[in-house]
């Protein structure tokens, strides 16, 4: 841990105060992330999904622990004295950094999964969220067999392939000076009046996403001189990045990346 803590403020040292300032006038608060208007465009990168090669099962993932807490397999979740199995539903969802689940699952593309449900990609009049996908879940929960996007951090191939395609349309490619700012939320921190930004190259934002200090992948990356931005909220299933259209057009026209424009993208 040490080693990576010394990696990553050798190559991302913290940025000076005031860096920004342009994101609070233009965004507002950024507790869960500063979220950019079209710059001149965007689109929202989605969060990948994965399902497993025998498909999902009849069982939720609520059934499933409910059925292993009466059996004695499994332990109640805990938290602040209150057993959160009794009081809430299990969903199969979670908070932060993700990947590839491995051997035995596949890529389900949030297309593909709206043609099997009838359920639209985004509902309109909202952002990515656990508000997708209402048929596909059995009273909140998701099904065995799919495990649904995070929340607050883009998974570790969606990020990679994201950068690499940032520094394609970034006119000094890896050489693109960045500015990369965590949430306070994501840091567990209390002190919200001092902005944890890093600075550094577009080349070297591979370790960004494994922050020590952080379970999620950066709030924000911008170029410094602006000519692109994104942000992943702390709330959301996808990231918006906000660009110029080539950009854009790219990110919707990828093969690996699933990105959307949603009518609420301004």
């Amino acid at each position: 841990m040490p080693e990576e803590s010394n990696l990553l403020s050798g190559l991302w040292p913290l940025a000076r105060s005031g860096v920004t300032d342009w994101l609070l006038e233009l965004c507002g608060d950024g507790l869960t992330g500063f979220m950019p208007p079209a710059m001149p465009d965007a689109a929202w990168v989605l969060n990948a999904m994965y399902e497993h090669e025998h498909g999902p099962t009849e069982v939720s993932y609520h059934e499933y622990e409910q059925a292993r807490l009466a059996d004695g397999s499994g332990r109640p979740h805990i938290l602040a004295g209150i057993d959160l199995e009794a009081v809430g539903v299990a969903t199969g969802g979670g908070l932060g950094r993700a990947e590839h689940p491995g051997p035995g699952w596949r890529r389900l593309r949030w297309a593909e999964l709206a043609r099997r449900t009838g359920d639209p990609v985004v509902p309109d009049g909202l952002l990515p969220s656990y508000r997708c996908f209402p048929s596909a879940k059995k009273e909140g929960s998701w099904p065995l067999g799919i495990v649904p996007p995070t929340e607050g951090s883009l998974d570790r191939e969606t990020w990679n392939r994201l950068i690499g395609i940032l520094t394609e349309h970034s006119p000094t490619g890896p050489d693109t000076r960045c500015l990369a700012y965590y949430n306070p939320l994501g840091l567990g921190a209390t002190d919200f009046d001092n902005l944890h930004v890093r600075a550094g190259r577009l080349g070297d934002a591979a370790i960004l996403y494994d922050n020590p200090e952080s379970d999620f992948s950066p709030s924000n990356l911008w170029a410094e001189d602006r000519s692109w931005s994104l942000c992943t909220d702390y709330d959301l299933w996808a990231t918006k990045v906000a660009g110029h259209p080539a950009l854009i057009e790219a990110l919707l026209n990828d093969s690996e990346i699933e990105a959307v424009r949603l009518p609420l993208t301004p």
